[in-house]
């Protein structure tokens, strides 16, 4: 079932509104050329909530979305072929012995855990692994900094050498400004998943990047743990939350 944007409306609050997602992103790619971007939102202006980007090897983007409200304001921020409506659990095992630094957000169950996907064809699991280099350099920069849009415009050049794909600035449509701030990353040690029932095939880097928008995961599979911030302009009108 695709889903097509219709949703109410409610007016900015101020000048700017700032809507902030704090969670993770988790992508992968698959043998088969399926490339998998999980977001996993734990405090948001609609309460917690989770959806998946996938694009096909023949370049067919999808969004599965689990209501009206994510299927309108991620498939107008980011570009999809189709919307599917479907409900989504996402299952965290934490690991037998999770370490002191397993993360600073909630729901982070840190190297060794074991999480599970399901959103209606897709079925998928995945292993976190170690720290990335880079993710001991996110630690290090403290909290309220790291939101900033200033940073994310110091790192933008940065984070585009570094991490092919990635970006950390960019514009959401609509004339919406759009910044990522990563505050951890973890590789993804295993991987599995299947859409309707065939395997996609073992893990793989995700590449070539997927096209949803300015933004992409890293090409090296991995979970990252972050804040993104959507800044609307003056009077613009953004969905109704719960």
């Amino acid at each position: 079932m695709t889903h097509r944007l219709g949703r109410a409306l409610s007016p900015a609050l101020g000048g700017r509104e700032r809507m902030r997602f704090t969670g993770h992103i988790a992508g992968a790619g698959t043998a088969s050329g399926t490339r998998l971007v999980l977001g996993c939102w734990v405090r948001t202006p609609h309460g917690p909530f989770a959806d998946v980007m996938v694009e096909h090897p023949d370049g067919h983007r999808q969004l599965l979305a689990p209501d009206d409200w994510v299927a309108d304001f991620v498939s107008s921020t980011y570009r999809f072929d189709e919307v599917l409506r479907t409900e989504i659990q996402v299952s965290r095992e934490p690991a037998e012995a999770a370490p002191a630094d397993a993360g600073d957000i909630p729901g982070s169950t840190g190297r060794g855990s074991r999480w599970s996907v399901q959103a209606g064809p897709l079925a998928w699991e995945f292993t976190v692994g170690p720290r990335d280099p880079l993710g001991w350099l996110l630690r290090a920069v403290p909290a309220p900094l790291s939101r900033t849009l200033t940073l994310a415009r110091m790192s933008d050049p940065i984070a585009r050498v570094v991490m092919r794909g990635v970006r950390t600035l960019g514009t959401a449509g609509g004339g919406r400004t759009e910044w990522y701030s990563a505050t951890d990353l973890h590789r993804i040690a295993e991987s599995s998943a299947s859409w309707d029932g065939t395997d996609l095939g073992v893990l793989a880097d995700v590449l070539p990047s997927p096209s949803f928008g300015f933004g992409s995961t890293p090409s090296t599979p991995g979970v990252t743990s972050l804040t993104t911030t959507v800044r609307l302009p003056k009077g613009q009108l953004i969905p109704a939350g719960r």
